[in-house]
């Protein structure tokens, strides 16, 4: 067998081992990736740079290595799970660094964090001012995370006592030119209406149409094909299917 045959068949096995290894630990290892899994995840590519291009290793060895290093961390994984102490262990424990507005040195210095450090981490979430701070949290992925104080806070409709109407998530009512007529069906809306709807915002035909949203409050969102036949207003181009807004006999 060739040598860059061999090459390719070990590549071929080291990439698909890895996908699997990915596929198992899940997306936690990718979204909190702590210092552990930092050391796990090099390891395992030198692992399988190794294994694809060093013939003196055994591919039988190689992939071995690979599957041990892999179930290291969803071993510790499912023990986390089972003992808060043991996942204290492994992962360690998040510190409160900044509280009240006051800088909690000697929480620092147990994290080898310095205050130019923490002045990066907070202008990262847009904050200047420690006395802005209530409470600022270093996690064990090294990401701060940061209360404001009650006064700093932005202004929500809840905490000025207002109700605003619920909005729930968009749904897509056409693409690439093609209805999407389960999701039309179940709104309760009708073609004609769509046809209606898209020909206000200068298309002829719904295959005109490369992508059209409804929002939860009854607008429709529509993007053409070509930008430029996006000529007309809802007053310049009225259709009768424009007012047609639902099916017969539904509310």
């Amino acid at each position: 067998m060739s040598e860059m045959v061999l090459i390719l068949i070990r590549s071929i096995s080291a990439f698909l081992l890895l996908l699997l290894m990915a596929r198992i630990m899940g997306k936690k290892q990718i979204s909190q990736l702590t210092f552990f899994d930092y050391c796990v995840g090099i390891t395992i590519g030198s692992i399988a740079a190794t294994m694809s291009v060093d013939q003196n290793v055994k591919i039988s060895n190689g992939l071995v290595s690979l599957i041990i290093w892999g179930l290291f961390p969803i071993i510790l994984a499912y023990g986390g799970l089972k003992s808060i102490i043991f996942s204290n262990i492994t992962d360690g424990k998040a510190t409160i660094v900044i509280q009240n507005g006051e800088v909690l040195e000697e929480n620092l210095k147990k994290n080898t964090i310095t205050v130019n450090e923490l002045i990066l981490l907070l202008r990262e979430k847009g904050v200047f001012k420690f006395s802005d701070v209530e409470m600022a949290v270093l996690e064990t992925n090294g990401d701060l995370s940061v209360m404001l104080k009650t006064e700093m806070q932005p202004i929500t409709p809840h905490s000025i006592g207002l109700k605003p109407e619920q909005e729930h998530a968009p749904n897509i009512l056409i693409m690439d030119g093609q209805i999407l007529e389960k999701t039309l069906q179940k709104l309760g809306y009708s073609k004609g209406w769509l046809l209606g709807e898209v020909q206000k915002q200068g298309a002829n035909e719904i295959e005109d149409v490369f992508v059209a949203q409804l929002d939860s409050y009854g607008n429709v969102y529509v993007d053409l094909y070509n930008e430029k036949s996006k000529k007309h207003t809802a007053e310049e181009s009225p259709t009768a299917g424009s007012n047609i807004k639902k099916n017969p006999g539904k509310p």
